[in-house]
């Protein structure tokens, strides 16, 4: 896998502008009729998505990202151990 994220910046751009649409107190619930290209490539489906957005310290509580920077992340905090919950790509 290419270093970083396996994606454009401006489909991640979208993705953004797209989450911070979805997400309205005032809309909760609402999904544009087409949903940011990046999702279908990614086999996430914009309920799933806004679940993630809206949730994600709940499920995780704790870091996200490749495996091979949680080393960094618990030198940098000085933990006595890699944490748990983890999302790791």
């Amino acid at each position: 896998m290419p270093e970083g994220l396996p994606f454009k910046l401006s489909d991640y751009l979208e993705l953004v502008d797209w989450t911070g649409r979805a997400i309205r107190e005032d809309k909760r619930g609402f999904f544009a009729e087409s949903l940011p290209p990046i999702l279908n490539r990614l086999n996430i489906s914009g309920k799933q998505w806004q679940q993630l957005t809206q949730q994600f310290e709940k499920q995780f509580r704790c870091f996200a990202g490749q495996r091979s920077s949680f080393e960094k992340v618990r030198d940098y905090f000085q933990l006595s151990r890699t944490p748990p919950n983890l999302l790791a790509a």
